[in-house]
């Protein structure tokens, strides 16, 4: 992938569509990020990859993933979904994925996994857009987990040494593996992330309590192949094809802000409405700045103060206040006495705090 890249869960539409620019790519307009709520599961889930427990069988599927670049692009030509669960624990995922030909290279723990066909979770805790971690594994299991410490566009780079601890997957494969002699069904996903190893991400709390949300993405590369000598070969000079829950608008899983919202209810079944972050606007329009000085940078070599060198359009969250720092720029909007927060601010390496 180009990496410049309970029992139910109750998946939400879309909400608004936003403006996304970039010194790397296109404007595009792009749906609000997909929301999740969550529920809590008396009865953990075997992770055997075959998704035929009591569990899964109460969770509904998500909607189908699309292209990471949203309704601008063909839908994918094979269905991919996902379902969650979550318990004292910890966080419980399974996936579908459909394919007629089901194959797989890499057996080596830590390996390039999307130079197969793989499957992706990306999860940022408390969604600042640094310090995230990134699990891929492909039809043969084989996963390769990772640490970010800031998105590859902010000079980030993957930790391959670390470790997700406790952490452990399994895939079932409805058909046959590296076999082109037949037709494939589909491979099915099970993850356990246990909460241990995910306290190193957050300052949230974890165990996650009643209503809160994080930021998590799930992606699907997929290849063309032809068959050559009764095995598989990419098709040179094709592309991969990225399908994911929540459209990025670019081809980048790496950037955090555009993905979907996982919201924790501590009951166990029932009606909880999904509650989206009142604080969105905000967000986006520090993402909105962001982007912009990056624009700005590109042409003049330099970040600005004045807002309106940024030629974006007022709206009600206010003018962020922007200052220039020995690292590059910080803006900050201050919000209204009934918001959750006092201050929303983001730096030039698209770190995003509240106070």
């Amino acid at each position: 992938m180009k990496k410049l890249i309970l029992i139910i869960c109750i998946l939400l539409a879309p909400l608004a569509m936003i403006p996304l620019s970039d010194a790397n790519g296109p404007t595009d307009a792009i749906p609000h990020p997909r929301g999740y709520v969550c529920f809590k599961t008396n009865t953990a889930p075997k992770i055997d990859g075959k998704l035929d427990d009591p569990a899964w069988k109460a969770a509904p599927w998500s909607q189908d993933f699309v292209d990471i670049e949203g309704n601008s692009k063909p839908l994918p030509t094979h269905r991919t979904r996902m379902k969650m669960l979550w318990d004292d624990k910890g966080l419980y995922i399974a996936s579908e994925i459909q394919e007629p030909h089901i194959w797989a290279t890499l057996t080596e723990h830590d390996s390039v996994i999307f130079h197969d066909p793989d499957f992706e979770v990306f999860i940022d805790p408390d969604g600042d857009n640094h310090l995230y971690a990134e699990l891929e594994l492909n039809a043969l299991n084989t996963t390769w987990d990772l640490l970010l410490s800031k998105p590859y566009k902010d000079g980030g780079r993957a930790l391959n040494g670390w470790e997700a601890i406790g952490l452990k997957a399994a895939v079932h494969i409805n058909g046959t593996i590296n076999n082109p002699n037949d037709t494939d069904t589909r491979w099915t996903v099970e993850i356990f992330w246990p909460w241990v190893g995910l306290k190193e991400l957050s300052q949230q709390p974890i165990p996650p309590k009643d209503g809160n949300r994080w930021r998590i993405n799930f992606s699907r590369v997929e290849w063309d192949t032809t068959i050559e000598q009764g095995r598989y070969i990419k098709v040179k000079g094709k592309p991969e094809y990225n399908w994911v829950w929540s459209p990025q608008g670019v081809i980048d899983m790496h950037r955090p802000e555009r993905w979907g919202y996982l919201q924790f209810s501590t009951q166990t079944e029932g009606n909880v409405d999904y509650k989206p972050d009142p604080e969105q606007g905000v967000k986006d329009l520090l993402h909105e700045v962001y982007y912009s000085q990056r624009n700005y940078h590109k042409k003049f070599g330099k970040f600005t103060q004045n807002f309106a060198d940024l030629q974006l359009n007022k709206n009600n969250n206010g003018i962020p206040n922007i200052s220039l720092t020995p690292y590059g720029f910080e803006a900050i909007i201050a919000l209204r006495e009934n918001s959750l927060h006092k201050q929303w601010g983001i730096n030039s390496e698209s770190f995003l705090w509240s106070k």
